[in-house]
C-alpha cells in the first residue's frame, strides 16, 4: 500500500517524499486561493490546498459545498536546492510565502499527512447536521413549522423522528431531517 494520498480533485501527493523537499506556507489574495493554486502548478509547483465539503443551510434547503480549510493560504512542497520560491510573491492570486522574520515558515511533514488524512476522512462522512437524542430542535418547513421538538432519533438517512407537545401530549413525529434546525 503507498503512502500516497489524492485530495480533493488534486493530483497525487507523497507527504513523505526526500528529506530535501519542504512544505512552505504561500499567503493568497482573499478568495483567490484557487487562482493562486492554478498558477503555481503552471509554474512547477507541487501545491496542496486543504478543502473540505460542507452542508449549510441557504434560504430554504441544505446545500452542499467545497470550502477552503484556511482561508487565504495553502501549501507547496519545494526543493529550495532546485527550485526557487521568488516567482511565489508575484503569483496572481498569492501574496508570497509566510514568514517569520527573514525566514520562510515551514510545515512539517507529519503535519501535512495528517491534514490529507483528515480531509480525506471527512469527505465520505454523511453531511446532515449531527443531532443526538435529546437536542433541541425548530422545524423550519412542514404541516409543524415554527415550532419546538426534541430531536429522538435518526430513522434512516433523510428523516428524523421528534419529539412534539400537541394537545397536552408528547408525540413522535417523523419529519424530514432537511426541515429542522438546532434550536436555540
Amino acid at each position: 500500500m503507498s503512502n500516497t494520498v489524492t485530495a480533493i480533485g488534486q493530483r497525487n501527493i507523497d507527504p513523505a517524499s526526500t528529506a530535501q523537499r519542504c512544505w512552505y506556507v504561500v499567503s493568497c489574495k482573499p478568495r483567490q486561493e484557487l487562482q493562486a493554486q492554478e498558477n503555481l502548478r503552471r509554474q512547477g509547483f507541487e501545491v496542496y490546498l486543504p478543502r473540505l465539503k460542507v452542508r449549510q443551510r441557504r434560504r430554504d434547503r441544505w446545500v452542499e459545498s467545497v470550502q477552503v480549510l484556511f482561508p487565504r493560504y495553502l501549501f507547496v512542497h519545494v526543493d529550495r536546492a532546485a527550485q526557487s520560491t521568488a516567482s511565489i510573491r508575484s503569483t496572481r492570486g498569492a501574496v508570497g510565502l509566510v514568514r517569520f522574520g527573514a525566514e520562510p515558515a515551514t510545515v512539517p511533514n507529519r503535519v501535512i499527512a495528517a491534514i490529507i488524512e483528515r480531509e480525506d476522512a471527512g469527505l465520505d462522512d454523511d453531511l446532515q447536521p449531527a443531532f443526538q437524542s435529546g437536542d433541541p430542535v425548530r422545524m423550519l418547513e412542514g404541516p409543524f413549522a415554527g415550532m419546538d421538538g426534541i430531536f429522538a432519533s435518526a430513522d434512516g438517512e433523510k428523516r428524523a423522528v421528534l419529539l412534539i407537545e400537541l394537545l397536552g401530549k408528547t408525540n413522535r413525529v417523523r419529519v424530514d431531517r432537511d426541515w429542522i434546525i438546532r434550536a436555540a
